[in-house]
C-alpha cells in the first residue's frame, strides 16, 4: 500500500489541497481546518481536516501540535499526541476522517479559520513483540480503540 493523504468524501476540491510539507527538510505534513471553529474558553473542539491517512500496516502517523498555535493562541491538542492507526483510513464509522481535539487554554473563545494549518503529521514505524496476538479488526470511530 502506498502512503499517502486523500480527502474524506464531502470534503476537497476547489482551494482546499491536501496535507503537504512546507520546505524539504521539514518531517511534518501540515494538517488545515477543513471548515471554521470555534473552540470555548477552557473548553475544547473538535476541527475536522477533511482527509483521511493510507500507509503501511506497521506504519502509524502521529499528529502533533504547531508550536506556533499553542504559543500565539493558546491552543494545544487535547490528547497531547494524536495517534492515527493504519487501519483507521477504512473505518466505517467515520471513513477515517482525521478529527483534531483541540483544548483552548485562554479566558477568551478562539476561532480557528477555514484553511488554518492547525497540527503537523509525522509518519513513524513501529514494531512489535515476538509472539504478539493484536485483537482483531478495529471496531467504532475516533478515539474508539478499546473502547
Amino acid at each position: 500500500m502506498s502512503r499517502r493523504f486523500e480527502w474524506v468524501p464531502g470534503y476537497g476540491g476547489g482551494d482546499a489541497a491536501l496535507p503537504r510539507r512546507q520546505t524539504s527538510a521539514s518531517a511534518g505534513y501540515d494538517l488545515t481546518a477543513a471548515a471554521e471553529a470555534e473552540v470555548p474558553p477552557g473548553g475544547v473542539a473538535l476541527v475536522p481536516t477533511g482527509v483521511r491517512a493510507r500507509m503501511a500496516p506497521d506504519e502509524f502517523l502521529a499528529i502533533y501540535p504547531r508550536s506556533g498555535l499553542a504559543l500565539r493562541r493558546g491552543l494545544v491538542l487535547a490528547n497531547g499526541v494524536g495517534i492515527i492507526d493504519a487501519d483507521y483510513a477504512d473505518n466505517p464509522d467515520n471513513g477515517g476522517h482525521i478529527l483534531l481535539a483541540l483544548r483552548n487554554l485562554q479566558p477568551s473563545p478562539a476561532r480557528i479559520a477555514r484553511g488554518e494549518r492547525i497540527a503537523q503529521a509525522i509518519f513513524q514505524r513501529f514494531g512489535v513483540v515476538d509472539g504478539d496476538a493484536a485483537a482483531g479488526p478495529r471496531g467504532g470511530g475516533f478515539g474508539s480503540t478499546g473502547a
